[in-house]
């Protein structure tokens, strides 16, 4: 006997904030935190719900440049990362995700312009994407090389090939790998004032210099990429233009001359892997 979808729950990990199909009881384990790219909590698999979520959690949405908002949680959720909204003629695209969507949330995007597409960097980023493209009925593009990582399949998940994808006109998704195999960035060529803006979740990390980027297999257990993953998500924007990157959280911003930053930041980390000095000039 099929048990209707609206008696079961959607359950959400909080330690990353992914929800799964929704099923009758909680999950037993959530493989996304199990992997060693992330972690399950010191107080062991923990689990809550969107309901939940909304009842003591609000967004924050704040423009960050023409054309582009934030949109965060507050207090933080999980990864605590925040999503970006691009505004474009062609419809509005929400990159990477959150695991909060309330009324609020829903209606404020409306007035922005809404939800024509969904795309998402790597799967620490899937959250309740699901929810996201119902609300908007709005595509979700992932990359198939991390189909593996999808905790709640559904029809509105559109799993794209090859290297590149344009979902709009002047937005390009971009497969990088390092991170995930899937690891995907997002090229806005008409942001930072038409000299370009690269969404990096982080497959590109903004670092606490934010002069310098990084690259990392595992950010949380400190496990680094090979230098043949560098120069594979360096060679992979090098047809790009971009003046300015944004990672996954509302300070993460390379504010100018970013394609620089990637350059110089990925030489060295090359020569810090290889044991040589890894001092470079700005």
């Amino acid at each position: 006997m099929t048990v209707p979808e609206a008696l079961l729950t959607a359950y959400l990990c909080s330690t990353c904030g992914t929800q799964f199909a929704p099923s009758r009881q909680v999950p037993e384990r959530c493989p996304i935190c199990e992997d060693d790219r992330q972690y399950v909590g010191h107080q062991g698999q923990q689990w809550t719900t969107l309901a939940q979520l909304q009842q003591d959690h609000r967004n924050r949405i704040e423009q960050q440049e023409a054309g582009l908002y934030g949109i965060g949680t507050e207090p933080a959720f999980a990864i605590g990362q925040r999503a970006l909204l691009v505004q474009s003629g062609s419809g509005n695209l929400l990159w990477d995700c959150i695991s909060l969507i309330d009324e609020s949330t829903i209606q404020a995007l409306k007035a922005l312009g809404g939800i024509a597409a969904i795309a998402i960097s790597h799967p620490h980023y899937y959250s309740s994407a699901v929810e996201w493209a119902h609300a908007f009925g709005a595509p979700l593009y992932l990359h198939e090389a991390d189909r593996r990582w999808v905790m709640r399949p559904d029809a509105a998940i559109h799993f794209w090939a090859g290297d590149t994808l344009q979902v709009q006109q002047e937005i390009t998704l971009i497969r990088a790998g390092g991170h995930f195999p899937g690891g995907t960035l997002c090229h806005w060529a008409t942001g930072t004032e038409g000299r370009g803006t690269l969404l990096s979740g982080d497959i590109i990390q903004v670092v606490a210099d934010r002069a310098w980027v990084s690259f990392m297999y595992s950010y949380p257990n400190l496990i680094p990429l090979p230098a043949t993953k560098i120069r594979q998500i360096v060679h992979a924007v090098e047809p790009y233009e971009f003046d300015r990157v944004y990672g996954a959280w509302w300070q993460a911003i390379v504010a100018s001359e970013a394609k620089a930053s990637v350059h110089r930041s990925a030489d060295r980390y090359i020569r810090a892997i290889e044991g040589r000095h890894p001092q470079a000039s700005r």
